[in-house]
């Protein structure tokens, strides 16, 4: 359903059923998918790949130039899974030449003013509330969850089913599993609740906890930890993802939580 106040480049790819509502600006070189809604003002620049049943909210702005002065007019693009829910002026910046992309995976939900800076990869099922800022060069993995009014530092990465508090200055990278907050970025705890919704067991829940209990609260430093965790736990998949996350982490991995004393 193309509105005629709304302007869509004779080379866009729509599917039929996209519904198009008035002042909508859609620039060539655009894809969209099956049972999208795009509501008025919303502008999809160059670059843009749109999956099936998307909602965009208006005044949202997709696949805009980065803002990186390196960035030289190389063509890059945004891609956008399905069933993603896009809010109202959400920013999503097209890639650079050092990723090509920027991606935002599928059932993701970005609340009002979210921004995503250019090379950014989130994966599946992530949230980020009202006003998180991601710089560029940032991984979300699955299932996590970044609070509002969040800033995200260059390069981070977040693991899979973590939380991280809103209002937080995210610098460091966070394992998987875990809640972060304060300042700066702590660990202060395990998200069970997000853990059960997604089907964990109180064992592996458990199990969970024990890894970062002796990563976290023993004082030890992190390569004594990980030494310990991969010579006395069992070995499972939950393990290794956070052994092989601390490995793979380029910024390092947030601090444990200590009190302040006054």
């Amino acid at each position: 359903m193309n509105q005629p106040l709304a302007y869509v480049h004779p080379q866009a790819k729509i599917a039929p059923n996209v519904v198009i509502e008035p002042f909508v600006n859609i620039e060539k070189n655009v894809e969209i998918g099956e049972g999208t809604w795009i509501g008025s003002n919303v502008t999809i620049m160059e670059g843009a790949r749109i999956g099936k049943n998307c909602k965009i909210f208006p005044g949202a702005v997709i696949a805009a130039i980065p803002q990186d002065l390196k960035f030289s007019g190389e063509e890059t693009l945004v891609k956008i899974g399905d069933n993603v829910t896009i809010r109202e002026f959400v920013t999503i910046n097209r890639g650079t030449k050092a990723n090509w992309e920027t991606v935002v995976g599928n059932n993701c939900l970005l609340m009002a003013y979210v921004h995503i800076a250019h090379d950014c990869i989130l994966g599946n099922n992530v949230i980020l509330a009202n006003a998180c800022n991601l710089a560029g060069h940032i991984e979300i993995d699955d299932f996590a969850i970044i609070g509002g009014m969040s800033a995200v530092h260059q390069f981070v990465h977040i693991g899979k089913h973590s939380m991280v508090g809103g209002g937080s200055m995210v610098s460091k990278d966070v394992p998987p599993f875990t809640k972060a907050g304060r300042h700066p970025i702590s660990f202060v705890g395990v998200n069970s609740i997000g853990l059960r919704r997604r089907g964990y067991s109180n064992e592996q829940i458990n199990f969970i906890h024990d890894v970062y209990r002796n990563l976290y609260l023993k004082g030890r430093n992190i390569s004594q930890a990980t030494d310990y965790i991969e010579a006395n736990m069992p070995i499972n998949k939950d393990r290794d993802e956070i052994l092989s996350f601390i490995a793979n982490s380029q910024r390092g991995i947030m601090r444990g939580y200590r009190r302040v004393k006054e």
